[in-house]
């Protein structure tokens, strides 16, 4: 009976996974905050999780490090999910992909204007997706962290990034002028995984189905 592996990131996603691992009949021996450990056995004999960053998953699961793994929409969109099978949205991780500005920046009337846009993101791939089909010039500046310092410094005219209170751009002193996605996260499995191992993944994929519809 071959093993399965499950790919997942710390924090949020960890977090909103337990409860769906554990009606999945899965139970972490550990959690990332409190071990150091990479690879974490579960109560069940042969599965096993490995925690990644979340931009990584995606790459475990295509090349087959791990069988199956959770993913943000928005990590997705971005790698291109290529060689995995989507089978579920888990509707877990929930916050949306906003264009932000600073405050008193006429957004509107810059789009309107046909103004060349400076913008900042980690989300390169959408956020060029976005502005094409809105038919807007964007000079996209890729950003890994403190995305909200752009506008504020001169670097970028907006930002794109995700958005869950909105807590952070209002200490920044920016606003959110513009939905462009709406963010879950996905299970996500390894196309190889789905035929050689299906036997022993069907049970779990049906099992995270099942969590999902029954979730409150």
């Amino acid at each position: 009976m071959n093993g399965i592996t499950i790919a997942l990131s710390k924090g949020r996603i960890f977090d909103e996974t337990l409860p769906l691992l554990a009606a999945a009949g899965f139970v972490p021996a550990e959690t990332p905050e409190k071990s150091r450990k990479l690879i974490i056995d579960t109560n069940v004999s042969g599965v096993r999780i490995i925690i990644v960053r979340a931009t990584d998953v995606p790459t475990y699961v295509q090349y087959g490090a791990a069988d199956l793994g959770v993913a943000g929409k928005d990590v997705l969109l971005e790698s291109g999910g290529a060689g995995l099978y989507q089978p579920l949205d888990l509707d877990i991780a929930k916050c949306r992909m906003m264009v932000a500005v600073r405050e008193g920046f006429d957004y509107d009337n810059a789009v309107k204007q046909g103004a060349r846009l400076k913008i900042a993101t980690k989300y390169v791939k959408t956020a060029r997706e976005h502005f094409a089909a809105k038919g807007v010039h964007a000079d996209i500046i890729k950003l890994y962290g403190s995305m909200e310092l752009a506008p504020l410094v001169g670097l970028a005219d907006a930002i794109v990034d995700l958005v869950s209170s909105g807590a952070t751009l209002k200490a920044n002193k920016l606003v959110a002028v513009e939905q462009v996605l709406d963010i879950s996260s996905r299970l996500v499995v390894n196309q190889a995984a789905l035929k050689l191992k299906r036997e022993r993944l069907d049970p779990v994929l049906a099992a995270f189905r099942n969590a999902v519809e029954n979730k409150a």
